[in-house]
């Protein structure tokens, strides 16, 4: 159940990962997403990144739990939020541009990745949510990607009500989904006819509208990484670690 697994077809490459927690992500998934997308982006035969998880329920609950739970220092929690940092790196440095497809629930670190992505789809079941401050912590790793692509506001909305969901057409609405649709079916068929478009036009072309896209970000480079230690420090508080004690039960 725990993947990370990439198929290459008419320029088109697919990066699916799943995992058996609502495809959670550890770091061990995390570092093979950084991976993935860093050899995906000087492969010269790939034109477009379609980045996805399996299953038809949750695109990504964010972060692992299990994991979240067993941080037990500075160290540990900045190298445990790091993962997310490297992959939202990883996803801005790519030079291809990378379409996110997501087919249900995106929690936290999910979004995240959803809002880093360039261009994403969604059905009406892909609502979203950000838990972080009912832990004790904060979204801050993924918060200059959420308020990139939704705004100031809509970053402060969801991250100071955490245990509210906000529906697809609401996200659609703040910028972080481009369409969302009815069911799986309907999206995939239009995210065929979408990147076969993509990939009819010049490599050159699409990595330079990449270049484009993210030229003001060159500070997430550290900031992200920066915000990973402010995540760490905080998920060591009595607060936090009787909140994660209680889920864990």
């Amino acid at each position: 159940m725990n993947y990370v697994y990439t198929t290459i077809e008419e320029s088109v490459a697919t990066i699916e990962f799943s995992s058996e927690q609502a495809n959670a992500l550890s770091i061990d998934l995390l570092h093979r997403l950084v991976k993935e997308l860093n050899n995906l982006s000087v492969d010269k035969s790939v034109k477009i990144i379609l980045l996805k998880s399996a299953g038809e329920k949750t695109f990504c609950a964010g972060a692992s739990f299990y994991e979240l739970v067993k941080v037990d220092s500075l160290e540990s929690g900045k190298i445990f939020f790091s993962g997310f940092a490297s992959v939202l790196n990883a996803i801005r440095n790519c030079s291809k541009p990378i379409i996110g497809r997501a087919q249900g629930k995106a929690v936290g670190g999910g979004i995240g990745i959803l809002a880093t992505c360039d261009y994403v789809f969604a059905t009406e079941q892909a609502s979203i949510r950000l838990p972080e401050l009912s832990i004790g912590i904060g979204p801050f790793v993924i918060a200059p990607a959420i308020e990139r692509k939704m705004g100031v506001n809509a970053l402060s909305e969801l991250s100071f009500t955490p245990n509210q969901w906000k529906n697809a057409y609401w996200a659609k609405e703040k910028g972080l989904y481009a369409r969302v649709f009815e069911n799986i079916p309907e999206m995939d068929k239009e995210i065929g006819y979408f990147v076969q478009d993509l990939t009819s036009y010049p490599l050159d072309a699409l990595m330079e509208i990449k270049k484009i896209l993210w030229k003001d970000t060159p500070s997430w480079g550290s900031l992200l990484f920066d915000n990973a230690q402010i995540s760490g420090k905080l998920a060591l508080s009595e607060y936090t670690k009787d909140k994660l004690k209680s889920k864990n039960k």
